[in-house]
């Protein structure tokens, strides 16, 4: 990306983080409705959100983590490319990612759930 947009750094790390918790966000809302934890409406958007931003901080810690062990420069190991924000922001497009997966198919998540319990 960064060749292709004559970008100062590499995002495409962000492209992956994104994917991070857009997937997760639906498995997660699949799991609380399937299982009668919570009903549609503001508070499962807002669980779902944060299970998937735990789920990004978890990565990140299991990063620093692994830093830690090796041994290896932490800039050089969590390829951070100069940004000292590099993991809030790895963190804030997986939110994103999370909330635009909800917004964008929730309502074919649920058609897909209402004919899963009609044909039960």
């Amino acid at each position: 990306m960064r060749d292709t947009f004559d970008l100062s750094r590499n995002y495409y790390d962000h492209l992956g983080h994104f994917a991070q918790d857009f997937i997760p966000a639906m498995i997660a809302r699949e799991i609380l409705l399937r299982k009668q934890v919570l009903k549609q409406g503001a508070w499962l958007f807002f669980i779902v959100s944060c299970i998937c931003l735990s789920i990004s901080a978890f990565h990140k810690l299991i990063e620093w983590w692994v830093a830690i062990v090796s041994g290896t420069a932490a800039e050089d190991f969590l390829g951070t490319q100069g940004d000292i924000w590099d993991p809030q922001w790895d963190m804030f497009v997986a939110l994103i990612g999370a909330i635009c997966a909800q917004i964008t198919l929730k309502n074919c998540h649920n058609q897909q759930l209402y004919m899963l319990e009609r044909k039960v």
